[in-house]
Protein backbone atom coordinates (compact mmCIF):
# COMPACT_ATOMS: atom_id res chain seq x y z
CA UNK A 1 0.00 0.00 0.00
CA UNK A 2 1.55 3.19 -0.88
CA UNK A 3 2.56 5.83 1.71
CA UNK A 4 -0.14 9.11 1.67
CA UNK A 5 1.36 12.59 0.14
CA UNK A 6 1.72 15.61 2.31
CA UNK A 7 -1.51 17.06 0.52
CA UNK A 8 -3.77 14.09 1.58
CA UNK A 9 -2.64 13.75 5.06
CA UNK A 10 -3.17 17.92 5.56
CA UNK A 11 -6.52 17.67 3.47
CA UNK A 12 -7.54 14.72 5.49
CA UNK A 13 -6.80 16.23 8.82
CA UNK A 14 -8.35 19.22 7.92
CA UNK A 15 -11.34 17.35 7.12
CA UNK A 16 -11.37 15.69 10.50
CA UNK A 17 -11.00 18.83 12.73
CA UNK A 18 -13.22 20.92 11.01
CA UNK A 19 -16.37 18.55 10.00
CA UNK A 20 -16.51 17.07 13.51
CA UNK A 21 -16.38 20.92 15.31
CA UNK A 22 -18.93 21.70 12.68
CA UNK A 23 -21.12 18.69 13.16
CA UNK A 24 -20.69 19.30 16.90
CA UNK A 25 -21.49 23.02 16.51
CA UNK A 26 -24.99 22.16 14.13
CA UNK A 27 -26.02 19.25 16.52
CA UNK A 28 -25.16 20.68 19.88
CA UNK A 29 -24.84 17.44 21.43
CA UNK A 30 -24.16 16.95 24.90
CA UNK A 31 -24.40 12.74 25.15
CA UNK A 32 -21.10 10.84 24.77
CA UNK A 33 -22.75 8.48 22.24
CA UNK A 34 -23.66 11.94 20.06
CA UNK A 35 -20.17 12.66 20.33
CA UNK A 36 -18.86 9.54 19.36
CA UNK A 37 -21.29 9.43 16.89
CA UNK A 38 -19.85 12.58 15.41
CA UNK A 39 -16.50 11.70 15.82
CA UNK A 40 -16.00 8.60 14.17
CA UNK A 41 -18.62 10.31 11.18
CA UNK A 42 -15.81 13.23 11.01
CA UNK A 43 -12.66 9.92 11.05
CA UNK A 44 -15.00 8.61 7.86
CA UNK A 45 -14.91 11.77 5.92
CA UNK A 46 -11.40 12.45 6.56
CA UNK A 47 -10.53 8.72 5.10
CA UNK A 48 -12.62 9.51 2.22
CA UNK A 49 -10.82 12.51 1.33
CA UNK A 50 -7.84 11.22 1.95
CA UNK A 51 -8.41 7.96 -0.60
CA UNK A 52 -9.98 10.84 -3.02
CA UNK A 53 -7.29 13.96 -3.23
CA UNK A 54 -6.09 12.95 -6.67
CA UNK A 55 -1.98 12.66 -7.49
CA UNK A 56 -0.41 15.94 -7.84
CA UNK A 57 1.02 16.63 -11.34
CA UNK A 58 4.72 17.86 -11.42
CA UNK A 59 5.68 20.57 -14.03
CA UNK A 60 9.23 21.76 -15.04
CA UNK A 61 10.45 23.89 -17.34
CA UNK A 62 13.27 22.05 -19.94
CA UNK A 63 15.95 24.17 -21.62
CA UNK A 64 13.51 24.29 -24.29
CA UNK A 65 11.03 26.86 -22.19
CA UNK A 66 8.03 24.40 -22.72
CA UNK A 67 6.64 23.06 -19.81
CA UNK A 68 6.73 19.56 -19.29
CA UNK A 69 4.21 17.76 -17.05
CA UNK A 70 4.99 14.42 -15.72
CA UNK A 71 3.03 12.09 -13.14
CA UNK A 72 3.19 8.61 -12.07
CA UNK A 73 3.17 6.21 -14.86
CA UNK A 74 0.09 4.07 -16.00
CA UNK A 75 -0.21 0.95 -15.52
CA UNK A 76 -0.31 -0.74 -18.93
CA UNK A 77 1.82 1.94 -20.77
CA UNK A 78 5.30 0.88 -20.40
CA UNK A 79 7.11 -1.03 -22.96
CA UNK A 80 5.45 -4.28 -21.19
CA UNK A 81 2.28 -3.57 -23.17
CA UNK A 82 1.46 -6.43 -25.60
CA UNK A 83 -1.51 -4.65 -27.12
CA UNK A 84 1.23 -1.58 -27.76
CA UNK A 85 4.29 -3.68 -28.63
CA UNK A 86 2.05 -5.00 -31.55
CA UNK A 87 0.91 -1.86 -32.52
CA UNK A 88 4.58 -0.09 -32.99
CA UNK A 89 5.58 -3.65 -34.65
CA UNK A 90 2.75 -3.58 -37.13
CA UNK A 91 3.48 0.54 -37.88
CA UNK A 92 7.20 -0.28 -38.58
CA UNK A 93 6.46 -2.98 -41.37
CA UNK A 94 4.23 -0.55 -43.00
CA UNK A 95 7.08 1.89 -43.19
CA UNK A 96 8.95 -0.70 -45.14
Amino acid sequence: MPRPTPAQLAYSSATVVLSTFAMLLLSQTRSGLGVAVVTVVGLVLGLLVAVTVPVARVSRTGRTGRTVRTSRPVAGSGPADPARARTRAHADSLRG
